[in-house]
């Protein structure tokens, strides 16, 4: 009886739920893009492995506002910071990577290929043979640069995919030679293309990356000091590993007893789990959001159901004479309350997996197999709820008056 009720009113009960709906798909599109970014953003942080420590002068992690002055004011690691973090027992290796991408006046270094092209958008990195033990790269082509190569400040390099596509997109880039900085670099390696978090476009693409010698950085940018270090620590022992790193660091860079570290220290799982509480804390702001969609097609149900029940009071009536029972009439009004809305929740998933599919061609969005049944449940109750008062409105009818009303 509740699906004929709601088929003679075709028009009528999808304006009532049309609430519902955008509320559903705000809960689908919010909760898979979030899903998807938090996916992506493990994947991409994890890919520098599960053992590895990343120490920076900065604090390394989600950075929101402006950095505090003590902050901007500590002094930068160094090689020798990595050559004595590399012979801690806990340690399989550290690897230092200076960020020469600017020259001292802050300019982007230009980028040449043969084919002409330039570019500014180059992420340039020096770093020691050691990158080859890390998971940070993985070699595709060519070979990695060697401990003389870089003892010698040899101007080789290795690519990422991105670099390649941009300036050798006819054949083997190895053995080739690029322009950086008005040096001549000759290619002896080409690096594995790393899946891209927001689609990757130019200075964001983690592939458009050239790897240097730390001795050629050096040449292509004196006294530069942007140094990050990644250190790995050998398996089953991350926590004495972080714990002996800080010991050497807070000695190396004095830091008096009691106080905070002048140096940031994380591991994957922590930048992982900082980036996941922010996100929910997002998430739990736009479900607030999206839940004002849903009380507006609440109230949109309540006031359809109210209709209803006065249109129908004859009915109930005859019901209600021929013996049904209030509870019988309760759980008619419910029912169609519910099915109302929980159509409304069918509706808004198919429409909201329809654009989240969309999304995802251009934007990393997951659909949690939550997400769909929360949308449905929620809708569900949503019609429950608000439609209790109506259908016990109209259980309380006096079978009589009902009997009389025209």
């Amino acid at each position: 009886m509740a699906f004929a009720t709601l088929r003679s009113n075709k028009l009528r009960s999808l304006l009532t739920i049309v609430g519902v709906i955008i509320g559903v798909i705000t809960v689908m599109l919010i909760s898979s893009i979030i899903s998807g970014i938090n996916v992506a953003v493990e994947k991409q942080i994890e890919s520098f492995g599960t053992n590895s420590i990343f120490l920076y002068k900065y604090n390394v992690g989600i950075q929101i506002g402006r950095r505090s002055r003590e902050e901007r004011m500590r002094k930068p690691l160094t090689i020798e910071d990595a050559e004595a973090i590399k012979n801690l027992p806990a340690i399989e290796t550290a690897v230092p990577q200076l960020d020469v991408s600017s020259d001292k006046w802050g300019a982007k270094i230009l980028v040449t290929g043969k084919n002409g092209k330039t570019s500014s958008s180059v992420r340039l990195t020096g770093t020691t043979p050691d990158i080859e033990k890390t998971t940070t790269e993985i070699l595709m082509e060519g070979r990695w640069f060697t401990p003389s190569e870089n003892e010698t400040k040899t101007d080789v390099a290795l690519i990422g995919q991105a670099v390649v596509d941009s300036y050798f997109p006819w054949g083997s880039p190895v053995g080739e030679t690029i322009e950086i900085g008005g040096r001549e670099f000759r290619v002896i390696g080409v690096l594995e293309k790393k899946e891209q978090l927001f689609g990757g476009d130019g200075g964001n693409d983690s592939s458009n990356v050239i790897y240097m010698p730390m001795g050629a950085a050096l040449r292509l940018k004196p006294y530069s000091d942007d140094l990050f270090i990644l250190a790995v620590a050998r398996n089953g022992m991350l926590e004495t590993a972080k714990d002996q790193v800080q010991d050497l660091l807070r000695v190396r860079r004095q830091v008096p007893y009691g106080e905070p570290n002048n140096f940031s220290m994380e591991t994957a799982a922590s930048i992982i789990d900082q980036f996941k509480a922010i996100t929910q804390g997002v998430f739990l702001a736009m479900v607030v959001i999206s839940s004002v969609g849903l009380m507006i097609g609440g109230i949109g149900v309540m006031n359809i159901m109210l209709v209803s029940v006065t249109e129908r009071t004859r009915e109930i009536g005859i019901r209600k004479a021929l013996g049904a029972k209030q509870s019988d009439i309760l759980l008619q009004f419910l029912v169609e309350a519910a099915t109302l809305t929980g159509l409304g929740g069918l509706i808004g998933l198919a429409i909201g997996w329809s654009l989240t599919f969309l999304i995802s061609l251009v934007f990393p969005s997951y659909v949690p197999l939550w997400a769909p049944l929360v949308g449905f449940f929620a809708s569900v109750g949503i019609g429950l709820i608000f439609g209790l008062f109506p259908a016990w409105k109209a259980a309380r009818l006096d079978p009589i008056e009902a009997l009389r009303y025209e």
